[in-house]
């Protein structure tokens, strides 16, 4: 392969359409999105050479307020043109490019991250979702956002964490660090806010659900102790659905 250029693109999408960041064969991914777009500016460009790589794989329905994400381009491109040119061929789909920059072949967007940052939203209302279907999870049943906080800070620090994961998570170790989970509520609105170096597949969604076990009443802090402690997926509460779900940011 010849001489290449290192571009890091923050990037904001809409994934209620999407099979997630990951190039898949039974619908549009963003990874799938971005090679397609950046082949018709960039004929040179080879995806099988080069393909897109994010600071997180999110999955199908998950949405991105900030991902980073880095290619590698077989010719050089003014940074405002390429976020341009990018936009303008993904034709106001689900993904937007925010801001693109030159960097050095030394950052990678997965390797390179210290922290990443999630979201999660519920709304919490009898009412059913118009606007923001498909954009937050909606609880009917009213939950109590004090008792899902409290119980949330038993699962900061370092733990296994077997209990959160997916059966298909492929990470080597189930062991993880998670720096903050917090829980609040504006309105209707309930925002859960977590930060880690990195998290397992579903672990998010896994300890959101979990916690809504706890703000319903169902669960009560020392149960959400006991299955953190039990390692085993088993005794998970409930693994929440994807629609809440945004990466906010990313720290390098």
């Amino acid at each position: 392969m010849s001489e290449t250029f290192r571009y890091k693109l923050t990037l904001e999408y809409d994934g209620s359409s999407l099979v997630g960041w990951q190039y898949q064969t039974n619908g549009p991914s963003v990874q799938g999105l971005l090679e397609d777009a950046t082949r018709k500016f960039c004929p040179a460009y080879n995806p099988a050479e080069s393909r897109y790589v994010a600071a997180g794989r999110t999955d199908a329905g998950v949405h991105a307020l900030a991902m980073v994400a880095h290619v590698d381009l077989p010719q050089e491109v003014e940074a405002r043109r390429l976020c341009e040119a990018l936009n303008h061929f993904l034709n106001r789909g689900p993904v937007a490019v925010l801001e693109a920059e030159p960097v050095s072949q030394e950052f990678h967007a997965r390797f390179s991250a210290k922290r990443r940052a999630y979201r999660y939203h519920i709304i919490n209302r009898r009412a059913p979702l118009t606007l923001m279907r498909h954009k937050a999870w909606h609880v009917k049943h009213p939950l109590d956002t004090d008792a899902m906080h409290e119980a949330a800070q038993q699962l900061v620090g370092r733990h296994d964490f077997t209990t959160f994961r997916s059966v298909q998570c492929q990470s080597r170790s189930p062991v993880k660090t998670l720096d903050r989970l917090d829980v609040r509520r504006e309105g209707e609105n309930i925002y859960v806010e977590t930060s880690a170096r990195s998290f397992l597949h579903h672990q998010v969604r896994s300890m959101v659900g979990c916690l809504y076990y706890v703000g319903l009443g169902k669960w009560s802090k020392q149960d959400l102790k006991e299955a953190l402690e039990a390692a085993d997926r088993t005794r998970l509460a409930y693994n929440a659905p994807p629609d809440g779900l945004y990466f906010t940011g990313v720290d390098y």
